[in-house]
């Protein structure tokens, strides 16, 4: 089974060689290192820019302009808040000229903490780019969405920022894409570049990839229960789902949501589970004030006020300004096992 970055390595290659991608860009993103967390790798249409956020955007901005469709990456999302007034006019661009130009351009970047990134390499974006009108924002928490969340962003005729969990690059995943070898020596054998001198001669075999995608806007129910609604997205997926499975053994059901596109987002799948459970928590690791999932908590109360039997939680990163390198400092800083485990106990306990 494919890692997180194989996955999207083999979205780009099948793009580039099915949908028209053109131009996949950005620092380190060509060769010889193929990105920083290899997800470029052996791909033939890439090329390196210089260490320059806002030249990205722009150039991926006019290359979608002419109608081509282009990936550009900024190296981690950390360094993209100087492109946000760039990142609103691509997101305005078809309203403003009434419908004359689209924007079929993908900005990847990597999300998230648990890589001990320390203060500049750990941020998230997900709420701030929830705020971008005109966008599609997708993340990823295992290979097969990975492939297939990249696949659809290709097509989409408007911009989608597809983020990419740091702390999941090298996860694998339990599906197999459709194509994809079962031996995952195998896959490695033919996609993996070689550390050694031979890869400077070195040349991928690819497998016969198959199009799956999944639809952006969807959601996907990775735990069924009836007790309690768990809603995520990203990396916090995985430690929701182990929670249910752990507390499935005690006699408790908890039914886990995967949130997979952030905007546009699956209201109904969450509406159905929560008058299904009667209660809910939201998990991510962005910081807590102005969360995104505040957004969803507030149409909870809104809209299913008398359907539930406690308030709707949100458990997300502590508002700080930065994110430290010592393990307890970023582990304090962004939830953890531990705090899902309490928040869901806590809301189970709570008598309506």
């Amino acid at each position: 089974m494919a890692k997180l970055n194989q996955a999207i390595r083999m979205a780009l290659h099948y793009a580039e060689e099915n949908m028209g991608v053109r131009d996949i860009f950005g620092q380190d993103v060509g060769a010889p290192l193929g990105g920083v967390f290899t997800v470029t790798q052996g791909l033939k249409t890439t090329w390196n820019t210089p260490l320059d956020e806002r030249g990205i955007i722009s150039m991926a901005m006019g290359i979608a302009m002419t109608g081509e469709r282009c990936v550009a990456e900024i190296q981690f999302c950390d360094y993209i808040f100087n492109t946000i007034d760039l990142l609103k006019i691509a997101g305005n661009t078809n309203w403003v000229s009434n419908g004359n130009y689209t924007l079929p351009m993908v900005v990847m970047t990597p999300v998230g903490a648990g890589i001990r990134g320390s203060v500049y390499h750990s941020h998230s974006f997900d709420s701030w780019a929830s705020r971008l009108p005109g966008w599609k924002v997708v993340m990823p928490s295992n290979s097969l969405d990975a492939y297939g969340l990249m696949l659809s962003a290709v097509a989409d005729p408007n911009p989608v920022l597809y983020l990419k969990p740091k702390a999941l690059m090298r996860v694998r995943s339990d599906e197999l894409i459709p194509g994809e070898p079962e031996d995952q020596r195998e896959l490695g054998n033919m996609i993996d570049q070689p550390v050694t001198d031979a890869r400077h001669t070195w040349k991928p075999k690819w497998p016969k990839l198959e199009d799956y995608r999944v639809p952006i806007g969807e959601a996907k129910v990775t735990r069924a229960g009836e007790q309690i609604t768990v809603v995520s997205w990203g990396r916090h997926v995985l430690l929701c789902n182990k929670l249910a499975d752990t507390l499935k053994a005690e006699g408790h059901s908890v039914e886990v949501i995967d949130l997979r596109s952030i905007y546009p987002y699956d209201w109904q799948a969450i509406k159905r589970s929560v008058k299904k459970t009667r209660r809910v928590l939201f998990v991510n690791e962005d910081t807590e004030v102005t969360n995104f999932a505040e957004h969803l908590a507030y149409r909870v109360t809104q809209e299913l006020f008398y359907e539930i039997d406690a308030p709707p939680r949100v458990l997300a990163g502590k508002n700080l300004p930065g994110i430290g390198l010592h393990p307890h400092l970023e582990d304090n800083s962004v939830p953890q096992a531990h705090e899902i485990e309490s928040a869901v106990r806590e809301i189970l306990a709570e008598v309506p």
